[in-house]
């Protein structure tokens, strides 16, 4: 998984695969989801990031562990 912050175009994009994109839908104004071939969520693009998430130039990132 990659976290790309772009300040140029102010977009925060989340890619879950490296693996063609097929088809792109905007499911709510600004927030764009990539899938590929078999359905499959590739990507998530947010434009104006910084409206949109605290601190797009921060990342977080947690690996749960298993229940005993």
């Amino acid at each position: 998984m990659k976290v790309i912050y772009d300040r140029e175009t102010d977009t925060l994009t989340v890619i879950f695969a490296e693996t063609p994109v097929v088809e792109s839908d905007e499911e709510k104004p600004g927030v764009i989801l990539d899938y590929d071939g078999d359905g499959n969520l590739v990507s998530i693009e947010i434009l104006d990031a910084s409206r949109r998430v605290t601190s797009p130039e921060r990342i977080e990132y947690r690996v749960a562990l298993p229940m005993p």
